[in-house]
């Protein structure tokens, strides 16, 4: 099992620690790093300044959202770093949804998302490949555009860049069943958000027999520490802001993730304390079994035991997101 090490996106500005934790995750023989995006700072702009500080680590965004930009434009954005960092580009992607599709980006939320993630992935592959222009006759991402609103003089084109690799590994965040299912066969690999290795029924009906090379990378809070309790802290404030925060009340796929894995009543409660402007109840109402499932938190011998949990299925990446270089020096010599 791979660590790598998920740096997320800037809160209020820059974090000056995030480059040297990419530096040292380097050096401690971590196989990645990736950033993300939100509603603020952009995911491909911080992982390019840590590309020019690192030499060997690989470089991945967990995830950019595809209704920031075309699929050409990310296809442009992954080729270009794929070259400047001498091909360790990996491209992470997620649907959002439609809180912040509509809401931060201004464009409708797609009414299949199923099919729009797929051509999505279709034009990137096309451009990656370069074999010809990019052509395709679809809902969502049309190319070229040919709709009542154009003025019909679209050219199909390819790539003036000749792209590093035609096979930059492309993975995808994916939450519903269905939309994992489809992950298994037109991704590279699968982010997903929560990962409990207690509950791996919640996922094999959609993973199904995962093809080989298929990565699954999860991401997992890390903290070395004496006190479980105050570790599970900033687990549970991500949690209370995703399930509360980060959708409406009446389509919030991190909600439903979190009821499916057994949490609908705790998820239902987060959701309506947040509503209701009471954040701090809302961190509250997370359960710590939850919290503390989905994460690697406590004392040395605790986290090496928990740990092997995580090896028994199918993680293939660990991305670890932790405050710390003691915590990441941990991982790798327990891992190792």
């Amino acid at each position: 099992m791979r660590l790598g090490l998920a740096l997320g996106y800037w809160g209020r500005g820059p974090d000056a620690a995030h480059l040297e934790l990419a530096r040292e995750a380097e050096r401690l023989g971590y196989d990645s790093v990736w950033t993300a995006e939100a509603w603020g700072s952009d995911a491909f702009t911080p992982l390019t300044w840590i590309a020019a500080h690192t030499s060997r680590i690989r470089l991945g965004t967990a995830v950019a959202q595809m209704a920031a930009r075309t699929p050409t434009a990310t296809a442009m954005h992954a080729l270009t770093l794929d070259h400047l960092s001498g091909g360790r580009m990996s491209l992470g992607l997620g649907l959002s949804g439609p809180q912040v599709v509509e809401g931060w980006y201004g464009r409708p939320f797609p009414s299949s998302p199923l099919t729009a993630t797929r051509e999505y992935v279709d034009v990137i592959r096309q451009v990656l490949r370069r074999g010809g222009p990019v052509e395709l006759d679809g809902c969502f991402h049309p190319h070229p555009y040919r709709g009542p609103d154009g003025t019909g003089l679209g050219k199909p084109l390819k790539p003036i860049t000749h792209p590093l690799r035609a096979d930059l590994p492309l993975l995808l965040g994916a939450e519903g069943p269905k939309n994992i299912a489809q992950t298994t066969r037109i991704a590279d690999g699968w982010l997903p958000l929560y990962w409990s290795p207690t509950r791996l029924d919640v996922y094999e009906a959609s993973l199904g027999d995962l093809r080989e090379g298929f990565v699954v990378a999860p991401m997992v809070r890390a903290q070395l520490c004496d006190d479980v309790s105050d570790g599970l802290l900033p687990v549970k404030a991500m949690l209370g802001f995703y399930i509360g925060g980060m959708g409406h009340a009446a389509r919030n796929f991190h909600a439903d993730l979190m009821s499916r894995m057994g949490y609908e009543a705790a998820a239902h409660r987060i959701q309506h304390l947040f509503a209701k402007g009471h954040r701090e109840e809302a961190i509250r109402a997370v359960p710590d079994a939850f919290a503390d499932e989905i994460s690697l938190v406590g004392p040395r011998q605790r986290i090496a035991e928990r740990l092997e949990l995580w090896r028994k299925g199918p993680v293939t990446d660990l991305l670890v997101t932790s405050p710390d270089h003691k915590t990441l020096r941990a991982l790798a010599e327990l891992n190792g």
